[in-house]
């Protein structure tokens, strides 16, 4: 399926990997209210998607040089006249975007080719994998124009930790690739001529695994965050991994590997590589 917008396109190949993309180079991809509305509708439909099993991988991009420039200057000029209620709301929609992004049920890759500004490094943040060129940098702006990472702040503290959240959300200094990657914030980093190449190993790679159990352990990994030591989490993860035991794709899988044979979903995504993109 291929849907295209002024802002952002969806497409979604026959292996399920839903390749979700901003689109708008010409502003290095800036956020404004339009584009957080689309992305909202996007993520809500591959939420479902993935939860019926028919997208198993979301690969988050960007067209042009940026991945993007953090908020649209034409949408900043507006918010100098809203009010409270207006910013509230404005700032509700971003907050939904992130949760709803960080919460998708099927694993995340997140593509930077360059800047990731502001609410970008959220993006960032929210999704299981970040794939970096070598061009790419990060940087929590925020505060130089009396701002703060507000909304994003959760994540990304998450990501890089207490202590480093605060110099970066209070100096707002850039963060080259190197230094993101160990913060925690970007996995790899490679040639910005590899990058697809790289991100296309990692889809292939997370396209092995057993959709449920890669939601299972998902899921259950974000439970683990919230609460790492409990009689209550130690007896969730005993359920999870007895559950996957006796499913159907938890059966299939072991009894794919003693026969040592490939287990049906990596048949399925292979028979796929060869059909046109649904639309």
């Amino acid at each position: 399926m291929t849907d295209t917008t002024s802002l952002a396109k969806l497409r979604i190949d026959p292996r399920g990997v839903a390749w979700l993309t901003l689109d708008k180079p010409d502003v290095h991809n800036a956020f404004d209210d339009a584009l957080i509305g689309e992305l909202n509708a996007h993520l809500d439909q591959l939420h479902d998607a993935a939860e019926r099993d028919e997208v198993r991988i979301i690969v988050l991009g960007s067209e042009g040089k940026h991945f993007s420039a953090g908020a649209d200057l034409n949408w900043m000029k507006r918010m100098v006249d809203y009010g409270l209620d207006a910013n509230l709301a404005d700032s509700r929609q971003l907050s939904r975007l992130m949760q709803r992004l960080d919460s998708l049920p099927c694993p995340t890759v997140c593509r930077v080719q360059g800047a990731a500004y502001g609410g970008a490094v959220g993006l960032a943040a929210c999704c299981d994998l970040v794939i970096a060129s070598e061009a790419a940098r990060f940087c929590l702006s925020e505060v130089k124009i009396g701002l703060s990472p507000a909304v994003i702040s959760p994540y990304v503290q998450r990501a890089i930790g207490s202590r480093q959240m605060r110099r970066f959300a209070l100096t707002a200094e850039v963060i080259d690739v190197t230094t993101a990657q160990v913060l925690g914030l970007v996995h790899e980093v490679t040639d910005k001529h590899e990058l697809d190449e790289r991100v296309a190993i990692y889809v292939d790679t997370l396209l092995t695994a057993s959709p449920q159990a890669s939601r299972a352990t998902k899921a259950l990994l974000a439970e683990v965050a919230r609460e790492p030591d409990s009689d209550a989490i130690r007896e969730r993860c005993c359920r999870t991994i007895s559950e996957l035991r006796v499913s159907d794709e938890g059966q299939e899988g072991l009894t794919a590997f003693f026969d040592k044979r490939a287990p049906a979903w990596q048949r399925d995504s292979d028979a796929s590589h060869d059909k046109e993109p649904r639309s």
